[in-house]
């Protein structure tokens, strides 16, 4: 028998979640990256998509080697920015490369090296509660943020540090509130009189299902439960906080959990394929038990944050908001990546503020845990049919989607592959790419983690992501716990 379901978010907060998601086309694919492969524009920089420019920023890094300095996403050229050092023109080869690949390249004066230097300096002379520095490949300096709680000699010390550093190699600010975890009493997952957010499903080392959440919420209580004074669902197994990350990993305490790897924004669920390293300049998505859907971009990596209980490092720095309870949260982006687990930072979500994130690549190194458990992204338990629609479809009438993501649709483990052209592979299961919804059919390709699949004689026709947010996000048709919704 499986636990309760992680209850959804108010109406308030789906509402407000899935007017962002609309503003911001989450949910449809991007056109798929480079300009037309004409001879002329053959060494043009290529327009490309977020998740896209991420891979390539770590496939010219081991290709640049000691040259390569940083890199960003420039969201409005749709384009990714290489830095480089120690090169001596267009010829050389280095950026030759770089150019070939379709990156945008300049010559910066700051090398990794220098610039982890100067984070070291900071660390020894600077290390001060509510202060943070990362590294911003933009500006190809370190970004360093005072909250306010940093005053008088406090600021002294740290202006003297960062001026010290010498004009080229760090910048300074302040911000209006105040560092903090952000952890809180309410509703979402609890656990020793605290409220945090679950951040996305994983399998741990030995296969049982678990999640990732923050080390501080991991370090303040061993069992959480997904209602208040509700029977404990996971034990915490691993937890990071303070020291080099702010992570937890949480197992179920049921083995025959069913843990989809997706997150649910409310009206919707977004199918999560793969864990993915944040490149500056990436719009980038949070949800949180609090506060509901919020967006935002990366500022900046390898963020040192100093908390009143201890220094953080390895951070993400955004601009994303976020408030108490929703600490562990996901970060993610529109093609269905992990990027972050919520840790803290100032401010709310009516003035905005600097929120830092626990990298999810780090999280599931560290942990020996991958992401997803099972792989079905939607699937169905003890009879019943669940026809999800992932997205969110439009009531009535027929509406083609295409997806983007891996899976696609087709039968395998026994049957015939009926594939849907958008995929590579359905998994165990059967995946219809389509899913019904009231009024008529909805047709699409799938654009998650094999969008769905079919377990204990239920079968669920999931239309992955891509379809246009409106009613819902399909029909769930009786059954013991059609799907357990973990976010």
């Amino acid at each position: 028998m499986s636990h309760k379901r992680i209850p959804k978010r108010k109406a308030a907060i789906a509402v407000g979640g899935v007017a962002a998601l609309g503003a911001a086309a989450l949910l449809l694919p991007n056109a798929n990256a480079s300009q037309d492969g004409n001879n002329a524009a053959a060494a043009a920089p290529r327009t490309l998509k977020a998740s896209d420019a991420s891979d390539l920023a770590s496939q010219l890094e081991k290709l640049l080697g000691d040259a390569f300095a940083g890199s960003y996403y420039d969201d409005g050229q749709k384009q990714l920015v290489v830095n480089v050092v120690d090169v001596s023109g267009d010829d050389n080869n280095v950026i030759v490369q770089a150019k070939k690949a379709g990156a945008q390249v300049r010559q910066v004066e700051n090398s990794p090296a220098e610039l982890k230097a100067a984070s070291q300096t900071l660390k020894a002379k600077a290390t001060i509660p509510g202060t943070s520095w990362a590294v911003d490949p933009k500006t190809n300096k370190i970004l360093v943020t005072a909250d306010s709680t940093v005053t008088g000699g406090k600021w002294d010390r740290l202006e003297s540090t960062v001026n010290s550093l010498g004009a080229n190699m760090a910048t300074i600010k302040k911000s209006a509130g105040t560092f903090k975890t952000f952890v809180s009493g309410g509703d979402a997952i609890f656990g020793g009189g605290a409220r945090c957010s679950l951040g996305f499903n994983v399998t741990a080392g030995d296969g049982s299902p678990a999640f990732l959440t923050a080390g501080h919420c991991g370090v303040a209580a061993e069992q959480w439960s997904d209602s208040e004074n509700g029977a404990p669902i996971g034990t915490v197994d691993q937890a990071v906080f303070p020291g080099e990350g702010d992570f937890a990993l949480v197992k179920y305490d049921d083995a025959a959990t069913q843990a989809p790897s997706e997150v649910n924004v409310g009206q919707q669920k977004v199918a999560i394929t793969e864990a993915a390293e944040a490149t500056v300049g990436t719009e980038v998505f949070r949800m949180g038990s609090t506060t509901g859907l919020s967006n935002g971009q990366v500022l900046g990596l390898d963020a040192t944050v100093n908390y009143p209980e201890g220094t953080v490092t390895g951070l993400i720095q955004t601009n994303v908001c976020a408030e108490p309870g929703d600490s562990g949260g996901s970060l993610f982006t529109q093609d269905g990546q992990a990027i972050g687990l919520t840790s803290g930072g100032s401010g709310d979500c009516t003035v905005g503020g600097e929120t830092f994130f626990q990298p999810v690549t780090t999280a599931l190194e560290a942990t020996g845990a991958t992401l997803g458990a099972g792989g079905a992204g939607a699937g169905q338990e003890a009879g019943g049919q669940d026809n999800g629609a992932g997205a969110g479809q439009e009531a009535g009438g027929e509406q083609a989607g295409q997806g983007a993501g891996e899976q696609g649709a087709g039968q395998e483990a026994g049957g015939q592959d009926n594939g849907a052209g958008a995929g590579e592979e359905a998994g165990a299961g059967q995946d219809a790419g389509a899913g019904q919804e009231a009024g008529g059919e909805q047709a699409g390709q799938g654009a998650g983690e094999q969008g769905a699949g079919q377990e204990a004689g239920g079968q669920d026709n999931g239309a992955g992501a891509g379809e246009e947010a409106g009613a819902g996000a399909g029909n769930d048709q009786n059954g013991a716990n059609g799907q357990n919704d973990k976010h």
